[in-house]
This record gives C-alpha cells, structure tokens and sequence, in this order.
C-alpha cells in the first residue's frame, strides 16, 4: 500500500465517479463486460476511456487504450493517478498489455487503484520494457 504522503492531492473518488461514467459509454455487445478507466494526469486534468470491442475480437480496444487516445487528444503528458471499473463498480487491473501502455505514459510514481489497494505503476509492472530501452547505445570506441 502506498503512503499517506504519495497520495496527497489524489482525489479517489473523483477518478472513481470518471470511470464510472466512462464505462456507461462502452461498446460490449460481445462479451457484456463494459469497462471504464479514468486517470489524473501530472497537470491535474482527467482523461477517460471506455472498451470498444469488434467482432473480431483481436481488434478490440480497451479502455486503457481509450484513455491514452483522450490524454493525446487534449494535449498530452503524463498519467499521476489511474482507477478502472467494471459494469458493478469493481476495481479492475489493467490486462498485461495495458500495463505496459500505462507505463509509456506514466509519470514518476504513478499510483493505481488495485484490487489490493492502491500501488504504484513499478509494483504492478516490475522490471518494465519502455522507451529508455530503446535509446541509442553511446560511443563504445576506446581509442
């Protein structure tokens, strides 16, 4: 569980009632499982997303992906807080996937609502794969 003091200016509640009112606008015809997310980014706006399914199921988009596209659309940065519900309201974790599209975005220390309480983005995706992976390699030469 994170501290008192790293959750400090995230109001839960908010990000809650954003996710709530993201996933009324899910497209599930498929599996009858709308999502919603909703997340605080380092500015302090709040960016939301809903799932979009497709027959082909492949090419479903979650909710994550949703909210990234809307934290593009309305003028980028990073993601501070993040919480994802169910049809009933329950706390969902994000798919393998979108863990990895959340740590893209994240801002340091990003914290989650989980299933067990609040963490942050490096205990649900330890070890993560992103960017400064994939930077360019410096001068190696000895002369």
């Amino acid at each position: 569980m994170a501290s008192a003091d790293s959750t400090a200016g995230v109001d839960w509640a908010v990000l809650e009632a954003a996710a709530v009112a993201a996933m009324k606008n899910a497209y599930a015809p498929y599996s009858k499982f709308p999502v919603g997310a909703a997340a605080l980014t380092a500015d302090g706006r709040i960016v939301s997303g809903c799932n979009v399914e497709n027959a082909s199921y492949g090419l479903t988009l979650c909710a994550e992906c949703a909210l990234v596209g809307n934290l593009h659309m309305t003028g980028g940065g990073l993601l501070r807080a993040f919480y994802c519900v169910d049809a009933r309201g329950n706390v969902l974790m994000p798919c393998g996937r979108c863990r990895q599209l959340l740590y893209e975005f994240r801002a340091p220390g990003m914290e989650l609502m989980t299933t067990q309480g609040i963490k942050t983005m490096d205990q649900v995706l330890p070890d993560a794969f992103g960017p400064q992976h994939l930077e360019e390699p410096g001068d190696t030469n000895h002369e």
